[in-house]
């Protein structure tokens, strides 16, 4: 998946599941901050991506990320 299509993916999950309102889903939105999704909600947030992936990716990997950018790019060499 490109970087467009794996933010796409995101903002869909991210309202669809967590009922953020898509213009406050940015690139440059804290996930934290303006997104208030917390360590628990992080975990399911990699839940609900896994199926876009190839590979598994590990909770403690998300604890560096604090942008949706840095999902993005932590899921792209990840990504199908």
């Amino acid at each position: 998946m490109t970087k467009e299509a794996i933010f796409s993916k995101l903002k869909e999950i991210l309202i669809n599941d967590f009922d953020i309102e898509e213009d406050l889903i940015t690139l440059e939105a804290s996930i934290s901050e303006d997104l208030d999704l917390d360590s628990i909600d992080s975990v399911e947030l990699i839940v609900k991506v896994r199926p876009y992936l190839k590979d598994k990716i590990e909770p403690e990997e998300f604890k560096s990320v604090k942008t949706v950018q840095d999902v993005v790019d932590l899921l792209e060499p990840l990504s199908i």
